[in-house]
Order: C-alpha cells, then sequence, then structure tokens
C-alpha cells in the first residue's frame, strides 16, 4: 500500500491531498482512505454522522489535546493496519445516503463494494414495504441515516422505517402533496437538532428526524411560503415547489422550483432559506431585473411576464470551494417566443454560484432562445480528469439534446472546442429565432439528432410503415433544432423528453467515467395556432364534455389512454380539482377553468367509458396562460409530448429506443452503449435488443447509480424490470422484475456491515395507464412501494 499523508489540526476544515489521502480533523473526527483499486471508506463525523461508529471517539474527544492526538493517532494506525492486511473492522459499520444523488456532490455514486461483480447474481430481496395506491408520480429516493430510512408512504405521509428490516418506526402526515423525489436531511455540528425539510403544496416545512413531530419554530407556525419573494402576486402562483428536494448546504436549504410551463409563469429564482429560522438568506434573479446582468438579453420589463427559467431537476454542489452548479430550464412559453426576443439568460444555462452569497460566478448557455423545451436538468457531475497529461476538476453537463457539455469547475472554460452553428431559421409570426446553437466538438452525441424515412420501425406493420412515411413527408423536419411553424407540424428529435433527463446520470470519481440513461424519443409538434377556445360539445354528458376538454389541454402530455393522471376516485375529488387547477411537478395549473368544466373533466377521467367519441385533436388549445401578453404581442401556442407510436405502441423510429451510455471524460469518447430493457412483445418473439419504448410521461424516470464494486444498477420502465451492469464492459450480470414499476434514483447505503441498495416502484391501475400488453407491462397497484435488495446472510 501506498503511504499517504496525515495531517493534524483543531479547525473543522482540513487540506486535502487531491490524490490519495487521510485526513483527520480532531475537532470534527473525519477519517477518510483511499487507494486505486482499493475502494474503501472510513468516515467518522459527528457534524454529519456520517458512520456510526463515530461513538467510539466520543468520549475521547473530551479528552486533554494531548491525549486526544495519542489517541485519535492510534486509531488512524489501527485502521490503516487493518486496511493493509485485508482485514475486515471488529465494530460493524454504516454508511449513510444521507443526501439526494449519495452526497451534495450528486454523483449517484457509491463507494461500498461488498456488492460486487463476483457476487451481484447472488442479490435477493430482504425486504419491502408496500404503499399500495396508484400515483403517477411515485419516485422517491429514499434517504438513509444511522440505519434508519426516510420514505414517502400511503397517504403521501413521511415515514421513517428501519433500514435493516423496513419496520415502520414513525410516520407523519403532510398537508397537501409534498416533493415526491426526495427530502432533504440536516443535523446541528453536535447532532442535537436533526431535522428533515421537505415542501408540501408550496410551503418548506421540517419536521424532527428522530420523532416526526412538526418544527413549529420554523418560518411562520412551521412553514414557509414559497410563492412569496418572487416579485408576483402569490396569489397567482398556484404552484412552485419542484419535486426535486434541493440540498442543504452549512445551514441552508437551497432550492430551485417547478414554475409550470404556460404562458405568465412565475420565475424561478434560486434561493437559500435558513435551515433554523425559514429566513431568505439570498436570492438569484434567473430573469434578470433591470441593472442586472443579462437583462439587455431580454425584451425590456421581460421579468415581470416571462417565467420559468428553473432549477426544476437537480444540482451538484462542490463542498470545497463552495459553488453550486445549477441547470436552468427555458424560458416561458417553451414552443414560441416571440415575446421573449433575444438570448434570454439565464435560460437553458448550466449556472455557477458561490453558494455563501448567491453570486454568480460563471455561466454556459446551451441552447440560445430555446423553442423546443431543450432545458437541461440532469445533475451535472463533478470528476476530476486526465486533460493534456494534467489532472482537472470540471463539470460535466448531459443534456435532452443528447449533447454533453464539459467545463473547468472553476473558470467555465470548455474543456473541448464548443462551435456556434447555423441552424434552421423560424417563419412563425412574431418569431425570430437564434440563428446559431452550440455544439460541443467532444465527446460525441449519445442520443440520435434526426429522424429520416430510412430510420422508420422495421417492427411494424406495412400500414404503419407508411403511415409514418406519410407523417414525415408532411413535416417540417430539419433536424435537432427544427423550429416550430404556423404552416405544418414539426418533427423533434431526441425531443423534450429525450436525450437525459433528470437523474438519468451516475459518475464515478475513481475513473472519470459518466453513465447515462438515455431515450431517442421522436415527437410530432403540431402546428403553431392562435390560442383557441376550448370547443365543447353543447348539451352533451359530462363524460363526453370532459372528454373534449381533456383533449384540448390534457392529451398533448398524457396521450389518449390518460397516462399519469389520477382518478379522483382514487385520490377524491378535491385533491383532483386541487392538482388541474393548481398543477403539479412540471404540470401546468389551469386556474381560471370554470367550475362546470372541471365537473366535467372530473367525470370523464372518473369514467372515461361513458364519453361519446371526439374528433377533437390534441394539443390545438396549447394549455391557458395566466398573465396577458404585452401590448402588441399575439401569442401562439404548439403542444407538449406527442409521441408518434403505433397502434401497439412502438415507436416510428427504429430501436434501440432506451441505452445506457458509459462514457470516458478523460478522453471525451463513448466506451460502450448497450439497449436498457425489452419491449415485452418483441422479446416473446426473440427480439430483445431495442431498449425499452417510451410510450408514457413515467417511462424517462429511471436513474443509474454508479458502485465501487464495479457496477452500474439501473431500471427500465415499461418491463418492471431492475438490472446491474458491469461498468467496464456494459455486460448485464443480474436483473430481476418487479409486479411494479421502478421510478427515480436508487440509494445504496450500509447498516451493520451489510449492504444493501432500494428501488422506489409506483403501480398504475388499468383505467390511469396504457393497456398491459405489447408495448410495456403495467404495474400493479397493490406492488407498489420500496424494494430493498442484499446479499444473502451467511
Amino acid at each position: 500500500m501506498r503511504l499517504v499523508r496525515t495531517f493534524f489540526q483543531s479547525s473543522t476544515s482540513a487540506p486535502t491531498d487531491d490524490n490519495h489521502h487521510i485526513v483527520c480533523t480532531l475537532s470534527d473526527v473525519d477519517v477518510f482512505l483511499d487507494k486505486p483499486g482499493y475502494d474503501t471508506y472510513i468516515r467518522m463525523r459527528f457534524r454529519s454522522g456520517l458512520v456510526s461508529a463515530a461513538s467510539w471517539l466520543r468520549a475521547p474527544l473530551h479528552m486533554k489535546s494531548k491525549t486526544r492526538n495519542i489517541y485519535v493517532c492510534s486509531f488512524i494506525s489501527l485502521c490503516i493496519a487493518t486496511i493493509i492486511h485485508g482485514q475486515t473492522p471488529k465494530h460493524p459499520t454504516n454508511v449513510n445516503w444521507s443526501d439526494y444523488g449519495g452526497e451534495l456532490d450528486s454523483m449517484s455514486y457509491s463507494p461500498l463494494q461488498q456488492i460486487n461483480k463476483s457476487n451481484v447474481d447472488q442479490l435477493t430481496q430482504a425486504w419491502f414495504f408496500p404503499v399500495p395506491g396508484t400515483s403517477a408520480r411515485f419516485s422517491f429516493s429514499p434517504s438513509i441515516v444511522d440505519g434508519k430510512m426516510y420514505v414517502l408512504g400511503k397517504g403521501d405521509e413521511i415515514v421513517c422505517l428501519d433500514a435493516v428490516t423496513g419496520k415502520e418506526i414513525w410516520s407523519h402526515p403532510t398537508e397537501g402533496t409534498p416533493t415526491d423525489r426526495g427530502i432533504n436531511y440536516w443535523e446541528s455540528k453536535d447532532r442535537s437538532d436533526r431535522r428533515l425539510i421537505f415542501s408540501a403544496d408550496s410551503y418548506l416545512q421540517e419536521i424532527d428526524a428522530r420523532t416526526g413531530a412538526s418544527i413549529s419554530t420554523f418560518g411562520a407556525g412551521g412553514r414557509v411560503n414559497l410563492r412569496e419573494g418572487l416579485g408576483r402576486d402569490p396569489k397567482t402562483i398556484p404552484q412552485i415547489q419542484t419535486g426535486t428536494p434541493g440540498h442543504v448546504f452549512e445551514n441552508m436549504i437551497i432550492l430551485g422550483s417547478a414554475t409550470s410551463e404556460a404562458y405568465g409563469s412565475p420565475p424561478g429564482d434560486i434561493r437559500a432559506f435558513d435551515v433554523l429560522t425559514g429566513k431568505v438568506i439570498w436570492s438569484f434573479h434567473t430573469l434578470p431585473h433591470p441593472g442586472e446582468f443579462g437583462y439587455d438579453t431580454w425584451p425590456k420589463d421581460a421579468w415581470k411576464y416571462v417565467g420559468g427559467v428553473n432549477s426544476w431537476g437537480e444540482f451538484a454542489i462542490d463542498e470545497k470551494r463552495r459553488i453550486g452548479y445549477f441547470p436552468l430550464g427555458s424560458p416561458t412559453y417553451d414552443y414560441w417566443g416571440g415575446d421573449r426576443i433575444g438570448a434570454g439568460l439565464f435560460g437553458d444555462c448550466l449556472l455557477a454560484l458561490d453558494l455563501r452569497t448567491g453570486k454568480r460566478l460563471w455561466y454556459f448557455q446551451t441552447v440560445h432562445h430555446d423553442l423546443w423545451d431543450y432545458d437541461p436538468t440532469t445533475a451535472p457531475k463533478l470528476l476530476t480528469v486526465r486533460h493534456n497529461g494534467k489532472k482537472i476538476d470540471i463539470v460535466a453537463q448531459a443534456t435532452k439534446t443528447g449533447f454533453m457539455f464539459v467545463f473547468d469547475r472553476v473558470s467555465g472554460k470548455p474543456l473541448w472546442p464548443i462551435e456556434e452553428r447555423s441552424v434552421p431559421k423560424s417563419d412563425a409570426p412574431g418569431e425570430v429565432s437564434w440563428p446559431t446553437q452550440p455544439v460541443p466538438t467532444k465527446p460525441p452525441p449519445f442520443a440520435r439528432q434526426s429522424f429520416t424515412a430510412n430510420d422508420v420501425n422495421p417492427y411494424v406493420s406495412d400500414e404503419e410503415k407508411a403511415r409514418f412515411l406519410e407523417i414525415l413527408r408532411n413535416a417540417n423536419n430539419q433536424g435537432i433544432f427544427t423550429p416550430g411553424t404556423d404552416k405544418r407540424d414539426s418533427i423533434q428529435i431526441p425531443a423534450d423528453d429525450g436525450g437525459a433527463n433528470w437523474g438519468n446520470s451516475a459518475a464515478d470519481p475513481k475513473t472519470g467515467m459518466v453513465y447515462l440513461r438515455t431515450a431517442d424519443s421522436p415527437e410530432l409538434k403540431y402546428k403553431l395556432s392562435q390560442k383557441l377556445p376550448l370547443m365543447v360539445p353543447p348539451g352533451a354528458t359530462p363524460e363526453t364534455q370532459g372528454q373534449a376538454i381533456f383533449s384540448q389541454l390534457c392529451q398533448g402530455c398524457h396521450g389518449s389512454n390518460r397516462t399519469g393522471v389520477m382518478s379522483p376516485k382514487d385520490i377524491g375529488i378535491d385533491k383532483f380539482k386541487k392538482i388541474v387547477t393548481g398543477g403539479e411537478g412540471e404540470m401546468p395549473g389551469f386556474s381560471d377553468l370554470p367550475a362546470h368544466y372541471l365537473d366535467a373533466l372530473a367525470a370523464y377521467i372518473s369514467n372515461p367509458t361513458a364519453a361519446a367519441p371526439t374528433t377533437r385533436r390534441a394539443g390545438a388549445g396549447g394549455g391557458m396562460e395566466r398573465l396577458p401578453p404585452p401590448p402588441g404581442i399575439t401569442r401562439y401556442f404548439g403542444n407538449y409530448e406527442n409521441r408518434i407510436l403505433s397502434t401497439d405502441g412502438l415507436p416510428a423510429i427504429s430501436p434501440p429506443w432506451t441505452s445506457l451510455v458509459a462514457i470516458d471524460l478523460n478522453a471525451g469518447e463513448i466506451r460502450w452503449k448497450v439497449p436498457l430493457g425489452v419491449v415485452p412483445g418483441l422479446a416473446a418473439k426473440g427480439i430483445k435488443d431495442t431498449g425499452s419504448a417510451k410510450v408514457t410521461l413515467a417511462s424517462n424516470r429511471t436513474a443509474p447509480v454508479v458502485t465501487a464494486g464495479g457496477l452500474v444498477f439501473v431500471a427500465s420502465w415499461p418491463d418492471r424490470t431492475i438490472h446491474a451492469f458491469d461498468k467496464d464492459s456494459g455486460k448485464i450480470l443480474w436483473e430481476k422484475e418487479l409486479d411494479a414499476n421502478p421510478e427515480g434514483l436508487p440509494s445504496v447505503y450500509e447498516v451493520d456491515g451489510r449492504q444493501y441498495i432500494v428501488f422506489c416502484a409506483s403501480g398504475h391501475p388499468p383505467e390511469t395507464a396504457l393497456a398491459e400488453g405489447f408495448a410495456w407491462k403495467a404495474g400493479k397497484a397493490e406492488a407498489q412501494g420500496y424494494y430493498v435488495f442484499a446479499l444473502p446472510k451467511h
């Protein structure tokens, strides 16, 4: 074993060796061992409680300084000797997964290696915690601290479980819909105060992590209204919380937002709140105000009516440098920008902020004047790579376009040249599209960026092929940056649900490799049109009227089979109306929908078979606006996701439709790319190299995690299967089919020396999902919950 350096000091931040190191901070013990090829970590941080073994040193820390130093030196020597001789420590350890994505860096990486290439085929289900139901957004990534697991349970309760057995310890009911992808954990330095932080109905809240009791001293009566402080009337903002939990940094909770995608949406300011009081510490205007940098990239006073430019997905933190890296969303409205002429900073940017002050350090705009909803959203990856013979700390941002942008983490300088290339010009009324878009020269695109007649799916019938070819012939189809037009429909690829979306990446800090779940999902965007009034057949039954409303407002996103729609029969009529009028997650709210139309929509969703056939085309209405347009502006509307599918649910484009990609950022090259998942109907015929088909909005909600055991774990949604891949070759080493569909980020942890991995999986009833059959397998409501796997006990 290579001799490593040891540092001793009394402050809470120790110096670090950029290579292989041990760091010991006496007042806040933090031991870290690292050796190439021997991914062994020992951490003792009383401040964050990463290892329960901290109790071994708790008493000695109260010794006199000289005695304490001798004790700690002896303990470190024992640890090193144990590692050198390859022995297992006498005391079993805990390794937590206390943050969304594992740690502040959002790497989705675990240093654990008990489960590895040689034994992963022996994985068995350790326990299952059921959350019976039909949630359309059940993609919660559990947090694990000191042997306790925190999850989202039945009825939107926050539940604390024993992470070894799955036994419930306590539950906390929430008022409203809480953050659905994860939760934040904070503790004081002496660990006397431990809190869980979450949002529900756009109110930031905290509870005691040990008891589940609300903390009433936080905010005003235990809540902070996230609608306030955005420069808009809070009463006009039905929803602002994002499904992603954000991150705790020092004594701050840092949050993005979900602003909806309609005209007049609120701005997506990034904000830091005091963990103890709930007060705003700083706020960064992603839509610049007068006098702020970037204001001149918008029309005058655009900050008053343009919305979006929000960090709705993931972001990453370099804790040592105190820098946050935020991928920002596109401005609203997504598909026409005549009321927001200009490049539009900081839309579609990777933005680096000083987390102590909220000050901008640098930015890069990945799409200028976005007309495609191509916002970056997957977590930036913070790696150290070898480039031109030197080690460089980088940040890598994967995008929906299939491009990956790589920068020096401190300066923002691209690692490889990024070229501004000419793109097609828009002819839409009032539109002034940007003439060029940035294209990185390395790495190569990881998703397909064109769809031609040569790419039509070979596994559909001749009639379907002819229909697809007709669509291609008639559509505006000019590649990745095809702008919308009012003259005909347009092809979009990889599309706003393609490429890399939230949760779709993991990275290995040892090797500089990034692993991406990517999708090729071409869509047909209907031609732009001025907003049309709702066309509802007079005198028709409520179910038929509701179907007409659904086809105009909802079908563009949810499809004709109502994928992801929650029925009033399952969630209650009041909650259903609240979601429709206020929005949820990325779904916009329709606050001005008349009450009788809202009742008709509820009737249709509750009993869709009672509706008479309708010929109303999806997406024609395109949504509702909350604020009037600027004087002299006539707004235009397109539509959201409109996948081009065969009658049995197969995409129009040839496979593979979903892939797992390994990219080496030392060289900027793709090392391997393999299909991820199967289509059940094709697999039954022996055709298994297709990847799963994206037939629903939830199909892109699976996320990889990479471990020091040489594995990449990732699920494929429509075929309900969890996979373990060899991270070096892409070979499948283990698979497990569930009765529910895995979603979200897996969590990896260790308790008492045993390693576990947990997946959240959802169930959808027949009335709110595509019929189970050829293209996918529907999840079962009774199988919804958390699946935990481990090696068998010996």
